[in-house]
């Protein structure tokens, strides 16, 4: 079937599109645009994947599925529009960016500074009803997600798998911690945070990314 994603993820995962689940996915996430209040917007389902293509992917971020709230997803995990406050997670997630490299903390949540830099910002799941979180799991997304992860993990070299809690610890269990590099942390959420803090998992990437002859990315 068409799907509306970058070319360079289209190509390689053209196969997945083709599967029966894919379809019944497709059917019941346009199903759901019709009758519900769905985020993101349609047309930024695929936003990782537009921001960051699969030759430049260096670094993998997973976070579990979209913000629910009006006008925050915009399809890259953690981050939120401009103008949004900042959730609390992604708030923690720029403490620790301070602590760790010193970087003030920016007033706004928008991650895309950090996806064209090579930063694939992937949720488990792309899309949420509205004000009802994970109402959209099990429905097939983690199954295309999980064949993005392989993919990446299969095909390409030295990328750094940023795993936050243990939805994501479990869904990175198909990386290969002998050809990439896999970082774990608790989940930045205020729940987990103490256990967050002290990871220093960007100097930790950025170290290896220069080791490994990459440009380092701009937190």
């Amino acid at each position: 079937m068409d799907v509306k994603i970058a070319s360079s993820w289209k190509t390689k995962l053209a196969l997945e599109f083709d599967q029966p689940y894919f379809k019944t996915l497709a059917d019941f996430v346009r199903e759901e645009y019709q009758t519900q209040v769905v985020y993101p917007p349609g047309k930024l389902i695929f936003n990782a994947f537009e921001k960051c293509s699969f030759e430049e992917v260096k670094v993998v971020i997973l976070g579990q599925d979209p913000y629910h709230g009006p006008g925050q997803a915009h399809g890259l995990c953690f981050s939120v529009n401009d103008g949004v406050s900042l959730p609390p997670s992604l708030k923690n997630i720029f403490q620790e960016i301070y602590n760790d490299l010193g970087k003030p903390i920016p007033s706004s949540g928008n991650l895309e500074r950090w996806a064209v830099q090579g930063v694939l910002l992937l949720n488990a799941i792309l899309t949420v009803r509205d004000h009802h979180p994970t109402s959209h799991q099990n429905k097939g997304w983690e199954r295309f997600t999980d064949a993005v992860i392989k993919l990446i993990a299969d095909e390409k070299e030295n990328v750094v798998f940023l795993l936050w809690g243990k939805y994501a610890q479990d869904q990175g269990k198909v990386v290969d911690g002998r050809k990439h590099l896999v970082l774990k942390a608790a989940h930045p959420s205020p729940l987990s945070v103490k256990k967050f803090f002290g990871c220093r998992h960007f100097s930790q990437t950025n170290d290896y990314l220069i080791k490994v002859g990459k440009t380092p990315i701009d937190w």
